[in-house]
C-alpha cells in the first residue's frame, strides 16, 4: 500500500493563511503574478505537474526559498 505524503487541502490553506504564507504569496505575485495565476489555475484543474513546473521558476528567488523553509517547519 502506498502512502500519500501530499499535503491535504486543509494543510495548504493553513500554510497559505500563515504570516510566512501570506508573505510568500505577495512575493510571488510581485515577481511573477501571471505565472502564479497560471499555476493556481492548473492546480485547480488537477494538473499538479504543470502547476509545479510554473512555480519552480518563481521559487528560485532566495527570499521565496527562505519562506518555503519556514512553512515546512
Amino acid at each position: 500500500m502506498m502512502q500519500n505524503d501530499s499535503p491535504s487541502m486543509q494543510d495548504i490553506l493553513r500554510m497559505a493563511q500563515s504570516p510566512a504564507g501570506q508573505q510568500l504569496i505577495r512575493l510571488l505575485q510581485q515577481s511573477g503574478g501571471n505565472n502564479l495565476q497560471q499555476a493556481m489555475d492548473k492546480a485547480a484543474q488537477g494538473d499538479y505537474a504543470q502547476a509545479k513546473e510554473l512555480l519552480s521558476t518563481l521559487m528560485q528567488d532566495p527570499q521565496a526559498k527562505k519562506l518555503m523553509e519556514q512553512l515546512g517547519r
